[in-house]
């Protein structure tokens, strides 16, 4: 599932409803309750860019049908392209520390 900056304002400040006021550019995000929650897009941003590589991955990883196909394959001949091909992606857009 992709990551959004909702789900980072969920997140970050619990929030129940979150829009975005186009006429003002802002996050709007309220509690349970109704009360309003000061959104600082600043945090949400750098949630956001710290999380993004999970959206990177998922564009890249091969369907689950394919994945399967490729376990299969490799228990059959001894392979591991499975793995490999894992591997590379989850190289290529590393999980930030």
């Amino acid at each position: 599932m992709k990551i959004e900056k909702t789900d980072i304002i969920h997140s970050l400040y619990n929030a129940t409803n979150v829009g975005w006021d186009e006429v003002n550019n802002k996050w709007l995000a309220s509690d349970a309750n109704g009360n309003a929650i000061n959104v600082v897009s600043a945090d949400v941003d750098a949630e956001y860019a710290k999380q993004n590589y999970k959206n990177q991955r998922m564009l890249e990883y091969p369907s689950l049908e394919e994945q399967q196909d490729m376990q299969y394959w490799d228990a059959v001949n001894g392979t591991t392209t499975w793995k490999d091909k894992i591997a590379e992606i989850k190289t290529k857009y590393p999980k930030p520390s």
